[in-house]
């Protein structure tokens, strides 16, 4: 039961935030752009709305099954553990029981999530000028990417099979310590706002500690989020990074460390409403699948 709800919360919450999502890896890899509402607007004003949904298809159905795969893995692993070191996995998990699980979740999903990544940064820094808008030359020249699939066979063609998953050690650190703070943060504040005499939150506060752990969960992530999606954004028409800390060397020799939380405002009012979505969804389904059960 923790696969489907976690599928369903993934992909309602992946449809609720993807426009976000676009601007935010636009503002992280190009620096044509002077803030949020510049981006929106530039985007707007050449692409239109279909700008900000550049392989959204994919997403939906990638967040779907990631979010089944990190829910499932997550309780799995907190079972394991409380098994292994209280002799039950009925017993209460402690804090760092949550934040080991947590991090070893977000270890494993690198595999599944990596080319998914790649894919979408390509196609969301990819630029398709609107047709009523755009000059007769531009339209004459077509997209490299078609879509989501033809993506991945380009990188697989031009940079081989290791180039879906240029950027993974970037994303392995990523999510390792944001989700070890964002599950640890969600169990907290869900502990922090349940009722005495209640073994489970109302649905308010499932809203509020998942929006929370959302918030926290990204604030940990932007700076290595950053580092991820310029290597991953690293070849379309250029090499211009070798490793991890040649773009987190180059990036900060080049505009300061300020540009390590390119996007955080963004991220933190994306990751709200997305992850308020994300956590109700799945609470939602696995109670209904306990009454359903009973």
């Amino acid at each position: 039961m923790d696969f489907i709800a976690g599928a369903i919360g993934g992909g309602v919450s992946a449809a609720v935030g993807y426009p976000l999502d676009t601007v935010k890896v636009r503002i992280q890899t190009e620096k044509s752009y002077h803030g949020i509402r510049h981006c929106i607007v530039e985007t707007y004003r050449t692409e239109k709305v279909p700008g900000f949904f550049r392989g959204v298809s994919m997403t939906i159905v990638m967040a779907s099954f990631i979010s089944s795969f990190s829910f499932g893995v997550y309780k799995n692993f907190l079972y394991n553990i409380c098994q292994l070191r209280y002799g039950s996995a009925d017993r209460k998990p402690s804090k760092v029981d949550i934040s080991f699980a947590g991090c070893a979740t977000g270890a494993v999903r690198v595999v599944l999530l990596a080319p998914a990544e790649i894919a979408k940064v390509r196609l969301q820094i990819q630029k398709e000028p609107h047709h009523l808008m755009a000059p007769t030359h531009l339209l004459a020249s077509k997209p490299k990417y078609h879509g989501a699939v033809h993506c991945l066979q380009v990188i697989i063609k031009e940079e081989g099979l290791g180039g879906l998953y240029k950027g993974s050690l970037a994303l392995l650190c990523r999510d390792c310590h944001s989700f070890a703070t964002y599950f640890l943060t969600y169990s907290a504040l869900c502990d922090w706002l349940t009722p005495a005499g209640k073994d489970k939150p109302d649905l308010w506060a499932v809203l509020l500690s998942g929006g929370c752990a959302g918030v926290l969960g990204w604030g940990a992530a932007t700076p290595m989020d950053v580092i991820k999606a310029r290597m991953q954004a690293d070849g379309e028409g250029q090499r211009k990074y070798t490793g991890l800390m040649h773009c987190a060397r180059e990036s900060i020799k080049e505009e300061g460390v300020r540009v390590l939380f390119k996007g955080l405002g963004l991220n933190s009012l994306r990751a709200f409403p997305t992850n308020m979505m994300i956590f109700f969804t799945y609470e939602v389904v696995m109670r209904l699948g306990e009454r359903l059960a009973k």
